[in-house]
């Protein structure tokens, strides 16, 4: 609706140009806002106060000569008018409105899908936990909103790959086989002094009995570096299986799940290294080898491979990162752990050393998540290898609420988890609360149905007789949901969404409870179901964005 009026803004600025009224030499920034108080119109632009300056004229002044090749009145607008100090304000036709809520019913599932994107290629790497134990409820929140970000960056035309990068390489997955060893060994009755150092939770036990019941005693006997490599393959596969499935179970697949291994077997490691030595951003100091990563915006450089010729997490992320552009990907956007802000610099600082854009890399950072119930606190000790993890808050809770309080804060935000509230079957249930509406909504056309009404097509259906204001509020607010799902992705806010549907139930329920949807008055009725098959079709394409279901009945 607003690119609507903006494009007649243009136009006439285009027009006031040409006619020797304005002057400007490039198109300013056009703004189209809802005014905030109420009889000031539909829309409204600051375009004529933007321009004053530049034109050395009054902001009035300049929104004159613009109101003179606007249309006064059309089929779209009632009216177009100069408030306050120079702003422009429409307001539209009844008919603008009602036409557009058509186009709802004929986009159905689609609505709310924008070709911002216009294809563009972009890599979503998120949850990417070690293979070292399950996924917590931090994961959780990665994996909430890194998949409902590819589900809203599709809808505003991208071309969206999601991917899983698997940490399979390096000392932690040495301690993880370790650590299956000695719960292998102690399941068997010796008793062992158990290092601190190394995964104490009881899925190491679970694994080290799997390993049981497929070689029994097989490994008793022998030395650790003989059966090292079997624990550490074992337990890895064993995890990484249990974080795909508690990940299916949650709603979420990737496109790719890319081993650092590979990496290594195709030598694109150590070809990064030699890239960057050849075009002389690396140095050798105290036996180690080091990127000069302070050469571009980095606090101080880095080691890449160690005394020991071990080469660092780093220069494994230097080389995948590089692979993920190669690939030909535009954009690549990671979504990491609050805890690994100070990593971002590290990784901006090596791709701008290699020659690439500041703009083709992005991390998203993901707060931590605190478990209440209600007033209380849930304990997450990590001191014994035990912590809550995203399949219990699942079961307890269910996929759609986990899903939306995940989603309902901006991810860079201290996140609250409320478990009692979360299972609440209440209004003060945020997801209970839209996920009604929807049923409610489908509800009242089952009552139609017996009562010998179908909810009409945009063809047929007569909309004159909406004439109260709560419709047109109602409508005005279903119709942004294709700038929200623009806003959303170019800023890259999932949590814009839950906010949007939170609003807009808010409006059905004030409408539902003030006026009779089935009535004696059958054209009006049908008009009403219309209406309410709209709100249906944009409640449940925000809902698919952010991965929750959309019931007929609750």
């Amino acid at each position: 609706m607003k690119l609507y009026v903006k494009q007649m803004i243009v136009k006439a600025l285009e027009q006031a140009r040409s006619g020797g009224e304005l002057k400007f030499e490039s198109e300013p920034d056009i703004v189209v806002e809802k005014p905030k108080g109420t009889g000031q119109g539909d829309f409204s632009t600051t375009v004529a106060l933007t321009l004053a300056k530049s034109e050395k004229k009054s902001p009035r002044s300049v929104a004159e000569s613009i109101l003179k090749y606007l249309p006064s009145s059309s089929a779209d607008i009632e009216s177009v008018e100069i408030a306050g100090p120079g702003f422009i304000n429409f307001k539209m036709t009844p008919e603008f409105f009602l036409e557009r809520l058509k186009g709802v019913a004929r986009q159905g599932c689609e609505f709310g899908s924008v070709n911002a994107g216009k294809n563009e290629k972009i890599l979503l790497e998120f949850v990417s936990a070690n293979p070292t134990g399950p996924l917590h409820i931090g994961h959780g929140r990665g994996a909430a909103v890194g998949h409902s970000l590819s589900l809203l960056l599709k809808r505003a035309g991208f071309d969206v790959e999601t991917e899983y990068y698997v940490n399979d390489v390096g000392n932690q997955m040495n301690n993880l086989g370790r650590s299956a060893w000695l719960r292998y060994r102690e399941l068997f009755g010796e008793k062992i002094n158990f290092p601190d150092d190394l995964y104490r939770g009881e899925y190491v036990k679970g694994t080290a009995q799997e390993i049981i019941d497929l070689k029994g005693k097989e490994f008793l006997g022998k030395s650790e570096e003989e059966v090292l490599p079997f624990f550490r393959e074992f337990a890895g596969d064993s995890i990484l299986n249990g974080i795909r499935e508690d990940l299916a179970v949650f709603g979420v697949k990737f496109d790719r799940w890319f081993k650092e291994g590979s990496l290594y077997e195709d030598d694109l490691v150590g070809k990064s290294v030699d890239w960057l030595r050849e075009k002389g951003h690396v140095y050798e100091k105290d036996g180690a080898v080091w990127l000069k990563s302070s050469d571009f915006n980095d606090e101080k450089d880095r080691v890449l491979v160690k005394q020991s010729g071990e080469k660092t997490y780093f220069c494994s992320d230097i080389a995948y990162h590089k692979n993920k552009i190669d690939r030909g990907f535009s954009k690549i956007i990671d979504l990491w752990g609050a805890d690994h802000h100070g990593y971002v610099p590290r990784v901006q600082a090596v791709l701008e050393a290699m020659g690439y854009s500041k703009d083709v890399f992005r991390v998203l950072l993901v707060q931590f998540v605190a478990l209440k119930r209600g007033k209380e606190k849930v304990s997450m000790s990590t001191r014994s290898g035990e912590f809550i993890t995203l399949s219990e808050v699942i079961e307890e809770v269910g996929v759609d609420a986990a899903r939306y309080f995940f989603l309902m804060r901006s991810s860079d935000t201290h996140l609250d988890f409320d478990l009692e509230l979360a299972k609440e079957e209440a209004p003060e249930n945020p997801v209970f609360y839209i996920q009604y509406a929807h049923a409610r909504i489908c509800s009242i056309f089952r009552n139609a149905s017996d009562s010998g009404m179908v909810v009409p097509g945009p063809e047929e259906v007569d909309l004159s007789v909406l004439s109260e204001a709560d419709a047109f509020s109602l409508i005005h607010k279903m119709l942004i949901l294709p700038e929200v799902v623009e806003k959303s992705a170019l800023a890259f806010e999932v949590h814009r969404v839950p906010h949007f549907l939170h609003d807009l139930v808010s409006e059905f329920h004030s409408y539902y409870a003030k006026h009779r949807v089935l009535s004696e008055d059958r054209p009006l009725s049908l008009a009403r179901l219309f209406l309410l098959d709209c709100v249906r079709t944009t409640i449940a394409n925000g809902l698919s964005i952010m991965g929750v279901s959309a019931p007929d009945k609750m």
